[in-house]
């Protein structure tokens, strides 16, 4: 977590994203904030956090925690992967597990719910997107699946249809109505005010 001077904390951080394989190797690995520096580190470290969490038995909806090297890892077992989120020691737990099933039901409705190693390889860059769409530089930036899942398919949370696929009057239309939207719903000062609405 960042602290202020005081040592508050005040934004909930991840140290790193990992997804392994049934035999410890890495498909993706994402560490922010300097968390291990050097390739040799990180490698070593997931070597341990596999040993340490390759004989536990939770069923593919449960998570589970641990603590290593003074580090929280939350994961969560595929067909024949392992997904975790790490924190530190500090770092909410409760919070790590929503980022983490953020991204498993991102990626469960991305992949069509095959969330082996092979088919997470073969849709490598769908599964990066959804990370970066998850944590950016080690904050949270989003923990809901579906927004992840319209994100990374480039559909508007809502579901709207994305501007690089729209006709010109499509685009036009769209623009029109989001300057509307946008001048009614801000507070206004000074002289341009909008007009009261007809009753």
């Amino acid at each position: 977590m960042s602290k202020f001077a005081s040592g508050d904390t005040l934004v909930p951080s991840v140290l790193a994203v990992l997804l392994l394989d049934s035999e410890g190797n890495r498909i993706i690995a994402k560490y922010y904030q300097g968390f291990l520096g050097t390739g040799l580190e990180k490698s070593k470290f997931e070597a341990k956090l596999f040993k340490k969490t390759k004989n536990t038995n939770t069923a593919r909806s449960d998570a589970d925690v641990i603590m290593l090297d003074n580090t929280i890892a939350i994961f969560r077992c595929g067909a024949d992967t392992r997904f975790y989120v790490l924190g530190s020691a500090e770092e909410n737990e409760i919070i790590l597990n929503l980022v983490l099933d953020g991204l498993f039901e991102a990626l469960n409705t991305l992949l069509r719910g095959q969330l082996e190693s092979r088919a997470l390889l073969e849709n490598l860059e769908t599964v990066m997107l959804a990370v970066d769409e998850l944590v950016d530089g080690g904050m949270i930036l989003e923990t809901d699946p579906q927004s992840i899942t319209s994100r990374v398919l480039m559909r508007g949370v809502e579901g709207t249809q994305p501007i690089t696929d729209m006709s010109m009057s499509q685009a036009i239309a769209t623009a029109k109505d989001q300057l509307f939207k946008s001048e009614y719903l801000r507070p206004h000062t000074g002289a341009l005010n909008p007009p009261p609405l007809q009753v």
